[in-house]
């Protein structure tokens, strides 16, 4: 969900998405790029190239219409999860 709605505001790049996600959670940069393949494939993502002054081309994704779609289906879950949750902790806790 977090690389979805991450690419949402711009193409980006594997190691931009890992380190904009690190600034608020551990996880681990290899992650991502099994992640970002997987969900190319499943057509969420485009990709293309541009040349990096740094090294080789760098690869970007860009999110699709259909991964627009699935990133709004999946926030609506998260949404509904954290309500349920915390319906159950103010149930038990008594907030």
């Amino acid at each position: 969900m977090c690389v979805l709605v991450l690419a949402a505001k711009q193409d980006t790049y594997g190691y931009e998405l890992a380190h904009k996600i690190s600034e608020n959670f551990q996880i681990a940069e290899g992650t991502i790029y099994p992640l970002l393949r997987r969900m190319t494939q499943e057509a969420y993502f485009e990709t293309y190239l541009i040349e990096s002054s740094e090294g080789p081309p760098r690869k970007y994704y860009r999110l699709t219409a259909t991964g627009r779609m699935y990133m709004q289906e999946i926030i609506k879950e998260w949404r509904e999860f954290c309500n349920g949750v915390d319906r159950i902790i103010a149930e038990e806790v008594g907030e």
